[in-house]
Parts: C-alpha cells; sequence; structure tokens
C-alpha cells in the first residue's frame, strides 16, 4: 500500500469519528470514558493536540524535535502533567469550538502528507517512521480514541478493511511492546492469521510456527491499541510467546502503559 492510499485510509478514518461525534450533545462531550481520568472532550483534545504535532513533525522537523524534548522533559519532572500539558488548551474550549479545532488540524494533516512519499521517514514520540507507517500511527490513534468514544456513548461501529493497516502496526511493534517496558526481547517468532471484515485471512509470520495468534482483526486490533484485555476477546493464542505479547502489546508510542483489566467488557461473538 502506498503512502497515498493510507493517506486515504486516514481521513476515512476521520470522517467516520466525525460522524459519531459531531451530533452529540454538549453534557455526552463531559462523560467519562474508560481512559481514567477523560471525558469525551479529552478523547477528542487528544487527537487535536498530536494531529497538530504530526503536521509540525512532517513540515519543520527541528521544531517539532524541540517541542516534544520539552514536553518530555516537562513531563519527568510532573509525570501526572502531562495531560495537562496536551489537553489544557482544549479543555478550555466549548464543544462546537473543539470540534472545530480538531476539524482543521485534522484536514491541515492531510494536507501536508501530501509531501510524504515511500522514502520519507518522519520523526515521532518514539522512533522515527516511515511516511506511511506515520500515518497509520495516526489512524490507530484516531481509530482507538474513537472505540473510547463508543464504549461511552453507545452505537456501533461496523468494522472495515482499514483495519489492516492497524494490524498490520500491531505486528510489527512487538519489539516496541518489550522495548518500552525495558524488557528482553524473546526470540522466536509469532505467526498473526487474522479474518478480515470484508472475508479472507490477513497473514503475518511464517507457517509452521508453535505460537499462533488467531481470530477477528478487530479482535486484534483492539487488543494491540490496549481497548481490550486479551481475555475479554474471540482471539485464539497458542504458545508461550504469544500470549506474553498478547498479555503486554502497545501499538503506540509514549510511556508504556496497561490496557483494561479482564472482565472489563463482554466479549463480542462477532469480532
Amino acid at each position: 500500500m502506498s503512502v497515498r492510499e493510507t493517506t486515504l485510509d486516514l481521513l476515512a478514518e476521520h470522517d467516520a469519528l466525525d460522524q459519531l461525534v459531531a451530533p452529540l450533545a454538549a453534557a455526552q462531550w463531559q462523560l467519562a470514558t474508560p481512559s481514567p481520568g477523560w471525558t469525551v472532550a479529552d478523547q477528542i483534545g487528544h487527537l487535536a493536540y498530536f494531529d497538530a504535532a504530526a503536521v509540525v513533525a512532517i513540515t519543520d522537523p527541528q521544531r517539532f524535535k524541540n517541542e516534544r524534548d520539552e514536553l518530555n522533559r516537562s513531563s519527568r519532572s510532573d509525570p501526572g502533567g502531562y495531560d495537562d500539558l496536551t489537553l489544557a488548551a482544549y479543555r478550555a474550549m466549548s464543544s462546537p469550538t473543539l470540534l472545530a479545532s480538531w476539524s482543521d488540524g485534522r484536514a491541515a494533516l492531510i494536507d501536508a502528507a501530501a509531501g510524504l512519499d515511500d522514502t520519507t521517514r518522519v520523526d515521532w514520540y518514539g522512533p522515527s517512521m516511515s511516511a506511511r507507517s506515520f500515518l497509520t500511527a495516526r489512524q490507530m490513534e484516531t481509530w482507538a480514541h474513537g472505540q473510547d468514544i463508543l464504549d461511552t456513548v453507545g452505537g456501533h461501529r461496523v468494522p472495515t478493511d482499514r483495519l489492516r493497516n492497524i494490524a498490520q502496526l500491531g505486528v510489527i511493534t512487538r519489539r516496541w511492546s518489550y522495548q518500552i517496558r525495558l524488557l528482553p526481547i524473546p526470540e522466536g517468532e509469532v505467526r498473526v492469521a487474522l479474518r478480515a471484515p470484508s472475508g479472507g485471512v490477513w497473514a503475518w509470520g511464517p507457517d509452521g510456527c508453535a505460537d499462533v495468534v488467531s481470530g477477528g482483526a478487530e479482535d486484534f486490533c483492539l487488543v494491540v491499541t490496549q481497548r481490550r484485555h486479551l481475555g475479554d476477546t474471540s482471539l485464539v493464542v497458542a504458545g508461550a510467546l504469544a500470549t506474553e505479547w498478547m498479555l503486554t502489546a502497545q501499538a503506540f508510542a509514549g510511556r508504556s502503559t496497561n490496557g483494561p483489566p479482564a472482565g472489563s467488557f463482554a466479549p463480542n461473538p462477532t469480532h
């Protein structure tokens, strides 16, 4: 898949989330979500902040590095203040203003992405990424925070084959899930075989692995984005390596975090 195609998937993910949040009443924007301490408005504020940061990362890499390093320094001195540093401006906005700010920022990101190609690498809060992985990470964030909002306000999101990008990111960040926890990276490979929403199977890793993760693509994406505990999905996991990975998977940059504990959500048999 090209950078252009990935950009179109990101745009579609933006539009899908906009359709969910635009009709919400003002009171719904203030509902608590599964992310501790975050409201629906905070979920959109988070996306607005990092979409704006992504524009700077693409268009002015040195400025981005300076701002990233300052944010990291400030959050090290006050870890609890990370959300204040990134969300304060958005928490002061009304819901219509916040929605407009996010809309403007995500449009700027799509415009900036037009200057990327398959050879470009972009610095971010973790390791630098290829342009395609970078845009997929923005899609993953949009989709994952959209899940938090769905879990709060209700409704259903029909899975699409855009999930392949997020599943791919989940697979290639297996090493990252250990690195961020300062854990040794285990030897051995894990095969991942997922049912695509449109039918068929997406697979990574060699045939014949003793360690295998299989099941629905949506369930896999929910686990690697820490929106569901493995035990609350219908994934089938064989082998110690695969199990360990699925219990610690983290497809996103930043500090190591843990997803919801087992039993937080009922498994969806259609995933």
